[in-house]
């Protein structure tokens, strides 16, 4: 036999069914997570206390404010970081990447947000330029999985007959680490970790390599082009903002 819900129990279910359905849509919401290097400051590092942090953590929070989304940032290896975007374990690089046609041809870029020099960081009391710490025999480092990696690969020592040593780190700040003691030469990096090592260790920028200046973008799949808009749009409103110099003053110029 079926039973008649009344009015009165009629009203007494409608609570539990707005409950239901915020629960619902709460549980719904989709949290975009950013891959970021868990070591490449001033743009995105993990602090003293195991919180990501930069440059690019800040700036993709207010975006994700701005533009009302929830975003969540997960430390990775870098040089696994765009297959992992494209397997859909993360769903943004919010994280200093450099925006390369080769990099095009698998994942969508916002517009550029930053451009980049790529130098060579010795040690500070070296009497050495930056051609002479090319020379053959000298050990170089550089952070795999980045396009001056590549470069070096490709230009320095494929083509140019280059003899020296590239050593391969899974951070830049490691690289500087070696420069210190004494491991290896130099190291290659963007320009702006490099200014940052130079603020905190005893090196120095010893100059270019001969690589191109590059600008940075987020990356997102190709397939995600509402996502893509929103993160442009954001990008474009807080570039205009007061927290864009405020960013700057708290993360590149300090």
């Amino acid at each position: 036999m079926r039973r008649k819900i009344g009015f009165w129990g009629a009203v007494w279910l409608l609570p539990a069914l707005f409950v239901m359905t915020a629960t619902f849509a709460a549980a719904a919401e989709k949290v975009y997570i950013n891959g970021i290097d868990a070591n490449f400051p001033p743009f995105a590092y993990v602090d003293k206390s195991g919180n990501p942090d930069g440059f690019d953590v800040k700036a993709l929070d207010w975006i994700a404010k701005e533009m009302k989304f929830t975003v969540k940032h997960r430390p990775m290896d870098w040089d696994s970081i765009i297959p992992s975007l494209k397997a859909r374990k993360i769903d943004v690089v919010a994280s200093g990447m450099s925006i390369t046609d080769e990099r095009r041809k698998e994942v969508g870029f916002t517009a550029p947000y930053w451009k980049i020099a790529q130098v060579l960081v010795g040690k500070k009391d070296a009497k050495i330029t930056a051609e002479k710490a090319l020379a053959d025999g000298n050990k170089i480092g550089v952070q795999r999985g980045t396009t001056e990696a590549k470069w070096i690969e490709e230009n320095l020592i494929k083509k140019a007959g280059k003899k020296f040593e590239l050593v391969q780190y899974d951070s830049a700040p490691l690289a500087i680490e070696d420069v210190i003691n004494g491991r290896i030469v130099a190291a290659a990096m963007d320009d702006a970790p490099a200014m940052d090592a130079v603020k905190k260790k005893p090196v120095k920028i010893l100059g270019g390599f001969g690589m191109a200046d590059e600008q940075f973008g987020y990356a997102v799949r190709k397939e995600d082009t509402e996502f893509l808009k929103k993160l442009n749009d954001g990008l474009k409103k807080l570039m205009k903002s007061p927290y864009w110099a405020e960013l700057k003053k708290s993360y590149i110029d300090k």
